[in-house]
Parts: structure tokens; sequence; C-alpha cells
């Protein structure tokens, strides 16, 4: 079954048809940036263009960096504020015929994940983590999702939410060494041990390809890895939303 996955992100908007039995994509992957300011109306423009692109008719999934419930937006997210109270596959179905499915960016590449990348035939408590501009999480029980989950926004001891202290935004802001950012992700990775005991974390986004940095500063008792899907996580992991509708 080949689906149209879409992955929404605060810079740019890419998409691919996906074999959703392979996990590959059939086609080259398509990119347009992210429209300034992110609005509903702006972004839908985008998904009309990248539809159009791919002469797409048949099923889409997407994957959206916003708190969401049943694909209406719970906040803005990185994107704008417009989007609170947003229904994204209402809107998406509007502007372009095809049938949605819309999932959380983070469960997105957490499915990814699971479906053939470090998460395959894991059971048990599989957490993903991803490192980027804030901190996402997707929970998994035998491979099953549990979606929404927002344990980026788990509050450090200083009163602030941890993706503001540990997140990669705050090491490239803060310019801090690989060392104490590893410091700071030894707090965030022990408090989501605590909270959740899992058998696994699996660590993706952009820093997922240099945990060999900063993985010895994390010192718990859960095994640590690397995603493998890495860059078409968004778009592999929405499109396999989309087959199994997940929402």
């Amino acid at each position: 079954m080949e689906v149209l996955g879409i992955d929404v992100g605060g810079t740019g908007i890419k998409g691919a048809i996906v074999d959703t039995s392979t996990g590959k994509l059939t086609t080259e992957r398509y990119r347009i940036p992210t429209p300034k300011p992110a609005t509903p109306e702006a972004v839908s423009k985008v998904i009309q263009k990248m539809v159009k692109h791919f002469n797409w008719t048949g099923l889409v999934g997407c994957g959206f960096p916003t708190p969401l419930q049943h694909g209406t937006c719970l906040s803005g997210g990185n994107l704008h504020e417009d989007w609170k109270g947003t229904n994204v596959k209402e809107l998406f179905q509007q502007k372009t015929g095809n049938q949605y499915s819309i999932v959380n960016d983070a469960d997105a590449a957490g499915l990814a994940e699971i479906g053939f990348g470090a998460g395959v035939d894991k059971e048990g408590v599989v957490v993903v983590i991803t490192l980027g501009t804030g901190i996402g999480s997707a929970v998994f029980l035998d491979g099953k999702l549990l979606p929404n989950t927002e344990f980026g926004h788990v509050l450090h001891k200083n009163g602030e939410i941890f993706e503001k202290y540990a997140a990669d935004s705050a090491r490239k802001r803060e310019q801090l060494s690989r060392k104490k950012w590893g410091d700071r992700l030894h707090e965030y990775f022990e408090h989501i041990e605590l909270l959740l005991s899992p058998d696994l974390f699996i660590v993706g986004g952009g820093a997922s390809k240099k945990l060999d940095k900063f993985e010895a500063r994390i010192n718990i008792n859960t095994p640590i890895v690397a995603a493998e899907a890495e860059n078409e996580a968004g778009i592999i992991g929405a499109a396999l939303a989309a087959k199994f509708h997940i929402k």
C-alpha cells in the first residue's frame, strides 16, 4: 500500500510517496520551505502544492509539530498561535480533497522506528525521544502507540519545562559543550526513566547522529540507542499512521 507521507516542520515541509509494507520511499523526497508566518492558511497552501507535485489523489499521512487531540491543535507549537483550536485534518481535506491522517511529529518518528528502525520487534515499553528545537516523545507498549504524549513538557526543578533546558536548541542558544549538554540530558532521561520505567530509549531528531558525543554522560539503567530512520522518519511514520488509521 502506498501513502503520501508529509512531515511538517518549523523550517521545511517534506513529502514523498511511501511503500508502507517496506518503509521505503518510492519517489524522491520533495521539500518546500515552511512559510513565515506559518499560519493555517499559509501552511495549507503548501500542502496543496505538495499534493499537486505528486499528482496524488489517495490517502495522505501528515506528521504535525503541535500537541494534538483527534486532529485538533491544542496549541500553535512552534508554528503560529492561530493553529490553536484548528482541526488540521478537516482543513487539509477541504483544501485538497484527499483523506488525511494527522499525528504528532514525534509520534510519526516513533512509528518509523518501531516499524522499520531501532524499535523493530522490541517488546515492553519503548520510549522514542526526539531532540531538536524542542523535545518530542512517543511511547509504545509492545509496539502499540500511546498517542499525543508531551514528555518534553515535564518540569525541571528550576520551574521551566525540560525542552527549554535540554533541547538541542538550548545547547545552541547557550553554546553548551557536548558534555554540559549531556549532563542536562542525564537529568531529563533520569526523570523520564523514573516516570515510565521503560525497557528502551530511542533517541531521534538531529542529535541522534551524534549520540556517541554525549551518551556517556547519561548514567541511567535503561539502554539508549540512536534512531535509524533519521531524516525520513517523519515521512515514513506519517504514512504508517495513515495506513493503520492512527489518530
